[in-house]
């Protein structure tokens, strides 16, 4: 699979399932989960300790997560960015998910993901 020769439908094809395990894993609060889809990289910026601390203070201040809209796919020389409209269940308003998926060895990995 060659990451910048795929189509929109193919990267969200790749993407979607992606996200929805980082979204399910938050929830849960499994690290382990959550970083599965993680480059070297990405996981070197985010412990097991911090992943909790983020998601104890989401889930206090703004729920859990809701509804998500696909924004925009943004292509780079070595990357695509995903960009969502991201909703939680109880904070108002609308909030950006963001994420940033590199090939590496053949595989499409997480090398950035936030939400704003």
């Amino acid at each position: 699979m060659v990451l910048s020769a795929m189509t929109d439908a193919e990267v969200l094809a790749v993407a979607i399932p992606i996200m929805d395990n980082l979204m399910d894993a938050s929830t849960a609060m499994d690290y382990e989960r959550h970083v599965r889809d993680f480059t070297d990289r990405a996981k070197g910026t985010l412990t097991a300790e911090r992943l909790r601390t983020i998601c104890e203070t989401y889930q206090r201040e703004k729920g859990f997560f809701g509804a998500r809209e696909l924004l925009a796919i943004l292509r780079r020389p070595h990357s695509i960015l995903l960009l969502w409209k991201q909703q939680f269940t109880k904070a108002q308003g609308m909030y950006l998910a963001e994420m940033v998926l590199v090939e590496r060895n053949g595989v499409v990995q997480v090398d950035h993901v936030m939400v704003l």
